[in-house]
């Protein structure tokens, strides 16, 4: 079977390395002509919205899917008329514009911080009186690892940030205090099986994943998958769901939904008896998903603009490295370590890694 992936980065090549023993074959359409997974399969180098191209993928693919929810709506749509597409277009319209998200979320009976959508500064400024300050001021559509959002800390802030982020569509979100931010990444097969990953406890730096570690077992474990399920539900999804919550002490908030596999996912490829990625594969082709049951404690470091010396990394104990061969960039994702314990309650990160 051929699968086609829109976009050729990180996550396309891990699930093309997922996807190849179960003997899937791979087309990738990306811009970039150094796009990393393009070595694990066909490369269509041209813009996401190129309809000559994505008739090439829907002509010589058996289903599609995509890496990231900045894809067009448009792509998604030209070719859901040709071939199956999972998630499909509803999901990635509903996750792609964070107000349809936020709104989602409130018709579910999903906790969030008040959210108001802004397209003017007099409304952002009314936004404001709702919401209190601090505030977090975003675009709707295209930001991701901190990018395009602002902090309204001060009324001195307001029209600055309009500066910044005016002339496309906004929403202002009130600012959660929290203890941390977890997420939770779930499954559905294209029958309605569904699976749950164990919840995930994340650190940030510079709004980009720095660590991630597996927390089994946890107190909101059970709730950030009730969740994850009406999301699922909601949405008739296939694929795999990540869901990224607020933890304040006292509830779940629910951030963000992203329609596809997920960084703070990627502990599972040794933490799991079956990766996130794999069974993304499983879901949107059709096979029996796999066991999300974790095969130890896990942790996984992103590493942000280089990779340390890989002779360097395997001689930490219990590392798993894994390279995106991608060109050292400031900002960029380049590559991570996965730790995995099989006899402790909470994997141990050398500190070498967390400098």
């Amino acid at each position: 079977m051929r699968v086609g992936i829109v976009g050729g980065g990180q996550l396309a090549r891990m699930l093309a390395l997922a996807g190849i023993p179960l003997g899937l074959h791979f087309v990738f359409l990306d811009p970039a002509k150094d796009a990393c997974a393009a070595e694990l399969g066909e490369h269509l180098c041209g813009d996401y919205d190129d309809e000559r191209l994505l008739a090439q993928i829907a002509e010589r693919c058996d289903v599609v899917t995509y890496e990231f929810e900045n894809v067009p709506e448009t792509s998604i749509e030209f070719l859901s008329a040709r071939v199956p597409v999972f998630p499909d277009a509803r999901a990635l319209a509903t996750a792609r514009d964070r107000l349809n998200e936020k709104s989602l979320f409130r018709e579910l009976d999903i906790d969030t911080v008040p959210f108001v959508p802004v397209d003017s500064l007099s409304t952002l400024q009314q936004a404001v009186t709702t919401t209190g300050l601090p505030a977090v001021l975003k675009t709707r559509t295209m930001g991701y690892d901190g990018k395009g959002q602002a902090v309204l800390r001060e009324e001195a802030d307001i029209e600055k940030a309009w500066r910044e982020l005016g002339g496309v569509p906004l929403i202002l979100e009130g600012f959660a205090e929290f203890r941390r931010e977890v997420s939770m990444i779930a499954v559905r097969g294209r029958d309605g099986e569904e699976r749950f990953y164990p919840l995930a406890e994340n650190i940030h730096r510079d709004g980009i994943l720095h660590i991630s570690r597996s927390r089994p077992g946890d107190a909101l474990e059970k709730q950030a998958q009730e969740y994850a399920k009406r999301l699922l539900e909601k949405l008739d999804y296939v694929g795999v769901m990540a869901l990224e919550l607020f933890d304040t002490g006292d509830e779940l908030l629910a951030n963000e939904m992203a329609p596809r596999v997920h960084n703070s996912g990627h502990w599972t490829i040794e933490g799991c008896v079956c990766s996130q990625f794999e069974n993304h594969m499983r879901a949107v082709v059709g096979l029996p998903l796999g066991a999300t049951d974790a095969t130890g404690a896990a942790a996984m470091v992103n590493f942000i603009g280089e990779i340390p010396p890989a002779e360097q990394l395997l001689a930490l104990p219990g590392v798993h490295l894994h390279d995106y061969s991608k060109a050292a960039k400031p900002g960029r994702k380049v590559g991570h370590v996965t730790i995995v314990s099989k006899d402790d309650s909470e994997a141990t990160i050398p500190d070498a890694l967390l400098r």
